[in-house]
């Protein structure tokens, strides 16, 4: 009779009981999505760190003072910046107390993401320095920003001052990457092909590439990355080989489908991480990523900043006949029909 009882108490106690299947499957989604959230803003992060190393193929980022990680709305879809973008990327030397921007490759992401467009800086491009006037080589500016050679935000903010001025467009992010780190991710993505138009002979090691595709480790990139004594055009000739080297490594990870599978993605990071920081600007990091991502999805172009091919003993000057309607079609966002229209000033990538 009581075990009767005992058992009708508890049936009706189940009954009055909510039934716990909703709730678990509430606390389930929950924990979904926090998890999808966490992995939004850690992918993003890594993608723009990838994206940005990858455009320039040597450069360890300056950043700008990082916003406080509650202001970035990363946990759900954000529309990506209209218009056109432009990021700034410097490879840096490894010389202690006088390093220099030894490569500036100015990334223009036109309006409609349609390509990437490497305009290659010399780095002895002769600039105007205000406010002292007069001009200085575009790599000095990094330099004498550093100081003691360790404080590289400091040369990357003078930098994108110079870059501005010259060009008249707003800068928008940017990045730096020394040699060690573009050997590691040269490596850490299995070598990057490299189409030469004439052979190398390194000053630095005798190694020779020859002309012709190739694939580089990431020593035998540095090196190349290196060279301009030899070459027929100097340093003109290495700023074609960087930018040569930035579209294999953008080639490279497409094909490897690197920026597409999240495992990949920490796996690079976490070998390159040490050496690779990102400036956003004012722009959020998954939007950022969205813009460059679409439009590395094609072949980039790669066209020089027209200078006069006769060194003047301090550096180059920009061509007063063509460096105008350059810079006109770059802040219209028209390099693709500059580009047309100059085809000697399109570096060959294949």
């Amino acid at each position: 009779m009581i075990e009767d009882e005992l058992r009708a108490a508890f049936a009706r106690l189940e009954e009055s009981t909510p039934p716990v299947g909703p709730v678990r499957a509430a606390v389930d989604r929950a924990v979904i999505m926090r998890r999808r959230r966490r992995r939004r803003v850690r992918l993003a992060g890594t993608a723009l760190a990838v994206a940005a190393v990858a455009l320039v193929g040597f450069t360890a980022m300056a950043p700008r003072p990082p916003a406080p990680t509650a202001a970035l709305p990363l946990a759900a879809p954000e529309p990506e910046p209209g218009g056109a973008l432009n990021l700034l990327l410097l490879g840096v030397d490894q010389a202690p107390g006088s390093r220099r921007a030894d490569s500036v490759l100015l990334v223009h992401v036109p309006a409609d993401r349609s390509r990437l467009y490497l305009v290659s800086l010399p780095r002895d491009l002769l600039v105007p320095m205000p406010p002292q006037g007069g001009l200085e080589k575009l790599n000095a500016t990094f330099s004498r920003a550093t100081g003691s050679g360790t404080d590289l935000a400091a040369g990357y903010r003078a930098t994108r001052q110079a870059v501005a001025r010259l060009t008249g467009v707003r800068v928008d992010a940017g990045a730096v990457l020394t040699y060690p780190g573009a050997r590691d991710l040269t490596d850490a993505v299995g070598g990057v092909p490299v189409c030469l138009p004439e052979p190398v002979r390194s000053v630095h090691t005798e190694r020779r590439f020859p002309a012709g595709c190739q694939r580089l480790d990431g020593a035998a990139a540095v090196d190349l990355l290196r060279q301009r004594y030899g070459l027929r055009d100097g340093g003109l000739d290495r700023d074609r080989n960087a930018a040569r080297y930035a579209a294999g490594l953008l080639r490279q990870m497409r094909e490897r489908g690197t920026a597409t599978d999240p495992a990949q993605l920490n796996r690079l990071l976490i070998r390159i991480g040490p050496a690779v920081t990102v400036d956003a600007g004012d722009l959020s990091l998954p939007a950022l990523v969205g813009a460059t991502a679409r439009a590395g999805a094609a072949e980039p172009v790669a066209v020089a900043f027209p200078v006069l091919a006769e060194w003047n003993g301090r550096g180059y000057e920009a061509d007063p006949e063509l460096t105008p309607g350059f810079l006109d079609a770059l802040r219209a966002d028209r390099l693709g029909e500059w580009a047309a229209a100059h085809p000697a000033r399109v570096t060959g990538l294949r």
